[in-house]
């Protein structure tokens, strides 16, 4: 367990941290520097871990042997109103998150090709890690593609449907991550009581995801 644990914690703290200095970096050169101004655009995964999110959510899931590990950090503080260019840019700023955990895909997919000249036991530790690495960047950038505020996808989508779709989408920003935990957390473990299936977000998203990793993995050589 402490090892499996050992290759999942570097992961996700740099997929998280970059995932959400993404966001600031890019605010801030779009025009907002509220991030900026609190030393959110970082790679100081200190400032952005959540105990909740960061730590407790992805152990309780490798716990229970969840097919999907998801994770968060806090969010980076953006105030839209401040974008040069508000709608625009606000789609600009949530893709950023999502484009830099598919460069970390494709690196970790990169350095798999050198993880083998080291020692025996440091290459099959460290491999295990760059694994990890290519798929929680790639279940993050399709998991934060979702269409519900406050993920990625949702602010997408806010940003780009007419507004008789957008203000009521927009709405439901408050209330996101309590229905990502009940969907993710809650609905399984009632299905089971129930007889029921419905673990509804691995049926989502393992499709989207198993191709990301196989493409990212024979562009890099590795298939």
């Amino acid at each position: 367990m402490l090892y499996t644990a050992s290759t999942w914690v570097l992961p996700v703290l740099i997929a998280i941290t970059l995932h959400e200095a993404a966001h600031g970096f890019v605010a801030h050169r779009l025009g907002d520097d509220t991030a900026y101004r609190l030393g959110r655009v970082t790679f100081n995964p200190l400032r952005h871990v959540d105990l909740v999110g960061t730590i407790l959510m992805p152990a309780l899931l490798l716990l229970v042997r969840s097919p999907v590990l998801f994770g968060y950090a806090k969010p980076v503080p953006v105030n839209f109103g401040a974008l040069r260019n508000p709608r625009r840019d606000m789609v600009l700023v949530a893709i950023a998150g999502r484009a830099i955990n598919i460069v970390l895909a494709t690196a970790a997919a990169l350095l798999l090709h050198f993880a083998a000249y080291l020692p025996a036991e440091a290459a099959q530790w460290v491999a295990r890690n760059l694994v990890n690495a290519l798929v929680i960047n790639v279940v993050l950038a399709v998991f934060n593609m979702l269409p519900l505020p406050p993920l990625d996808g949702g602010r997408v989508a806010v940003g780009l449907l007419p507004n008789f779709l957008a203000l009521p989408l927009a709405r439901l920003e408050p209330y996101g991550m309590l229905i990502l935990i009940v969907v993710l957390l809650v609905l399984p473990v009632l299905g089971t009581q129930m007889g029921v299936d419905l673990n509804i977000l691995p049926r989502l998203i393992t499709g989207p995801v198993e191709f990301g990793v196989r493409t990212i993995m024979r562009l890099t050589g590795n298939s």
